[in-house]
């Protein structure tokens, strides 16, 4: 309830109201469905979960702007999906940014941790047997809507090849698998090549994309960059992780900037592909100044970061030879650099505890909109824990009084 008390709802809808048009039925209330959104990222739930925890909660319906208990679920749970379509990238920033600005005596200081994680899209791992499999089923789907007769279908071999890929990583089994594999490559490819013939001259361009994307899934190799993962996320990459229990991850790269010792995320910003991680410092200065409204003298970063001493007004610190300074200079860059290490908690809590750990949202625009909301969360997070240690607090001293007040 306090929480709900120190957001600026009435600013908020008055930002996210140009998303909406004048005419046509009345929309949900703008509070109820970003308070559901930030409910969501608060307490790690779903969609569906946090509408049916909603009705049971009246402290979700009072945070939510509800005056009176509320017996019938607020929405649907895909108007929150509607929702997300309608505000993009944009809205959603404004709702990061107001969860910064109600924490601004805490957003102080010179320096800020910078440290890039992955954020992973929810795909199974990539297999080329996988893929081709996808690119069948696709070609059947197209075929149907049309109706298009195709000369074979491979439904029944396509059965049988997928029972011989089972175990292929067993040295008896190995030699059939790769055989059964490219048997499904070639029928693969025979579908798509049938279908860019029959389908009508009209509505080819409606289906091109699909088959350009499965023609470069069947062209590609293993030494290839820029590769196709999976049919229904394409711009998911490949980032090795370099650890034992997990060699790769697929998904997209988010640099993440924090104020030190406050813990508050600043900055949020969302690559595609593998860059280089001096190349996404830039961008995450300018947006930590964009949501902060002021420039910071050091960013702290991991020797990750080698390549750049100074951005802008920005001066860069790493982990590196001092040679040549003085003992305090020394000592100090050496404190520095060991604060860091205060970054990769935070984005473990922000990866389990806030739904950034598999991102279900659709497309580049879904890759932004989870980090920030992801951010967003754990910001909200921070303000609850101090708002709670406050009224622990205020209790604690009422308790100290009533107790050594003289009888």
């Amino acid at each position: 309830a306090q929480l709900a008390d120190r957001i600026p709802w009435q600013d908020l809808e008055n930002d996210l109201s140009k998303f909406y048009s004048q005419t046509g039925m009345p929309s949900m209330p703008i509070r109820l469905m970003a308070g559901l959104l930030i409910l969501k990222r608060l307490y790690n739930f779903g969609d569906e979960s946090i509408v049916d925890q909603w009705v049971q909660n009246p402290y979700y319906q009072y945070f939510c702007g509800e005056a009176e208990f509320q017996w019938n679920f607020p929405c649907d749970p895909s108007d929150l999906a509607h929702f997300r379509k309608r505000i993009g990238a944009e809205g959603v920033e404004l709702i990061f940014k107001m969860s910064i600005d109600v924490q601004q005596e805490d957003v102080q200081g010179a320096d800020i941790l910078v440290d890039t994680t992955v954020q992973e899209k929810n795909i199974t791992f990539p297999t080329d047997s996988k893929l081709y499999d996808k690119i069948i089923k696709k070609a059947w789907k197209i075929a149907e809507k049309e109706d298009i007769t195709l000369r074979q279908s491979y439904r029944r071999t396509t059965k049988r090849l997928k029972i011989r890929l089972r175990f292929a990583h067993h040295p008896r089994r190995r030699k059939e698998a790769k055989a059964a594999q490219r048997k499904l490559k070639t029928i693969a490819g025979r579908l798509t090549r049938e279908l860019e013939r029959k389908i009508p001259l009209e509505k080819l361009s409606i289906y091109l994309p699909d088959i350009e994307l499965f023609n470069k899934v069947l062209l590609q190799q293993k030494t290839d960059k820029n590769k196709i993962y999976s049919l229904h996320e394409p711009y998911t990459s490949c980032i090795a992780k370099g650890k034992a229990h997990k060699e790769y991850e697929f998904g997209s790269k988010v640099s993440i900037a924090v104020i030190p010792r406050k813990n508050i995320i600043v900055g949020v910003v969302n690559f595609q592909g593998n860059p280089h991680d001096s190349t996404t410092l830039e961008p995450t200065l300018e947006h930590v100044q964009k949501m902060t409204g002021k420039s910071f003298t050091n960013a702290i970063c991991d020797r990750g970061y080698r390549g750049k001493k100074k951005i802008g007004s920005t001066q860069v610190i790493l982990p590196e030879n001092s040679s040549g300074k003085s003992e305090y200079e020394k000592r100090k860059r050496r404190s520095r650099c060991r604060s860091r290490s205060a970054i990769e908690p935070i984005i473990g809590h922000v990866k389990n505890d806030c739904r950034m750990v598999r991102n279900y949202l659709k497309g580049k625009t879904g890759d932004i909109i989870n980090a920030m909301m992801a951010a967003a969360g754990f910001n909200f997070r921070r303000l609850l824990r101090k708002l709670k240690a406050e009224v622990i607090f205020f209790f604690f001293q009422i308790q100290k009084f009533l107790y050594l007040k003289p009888t």
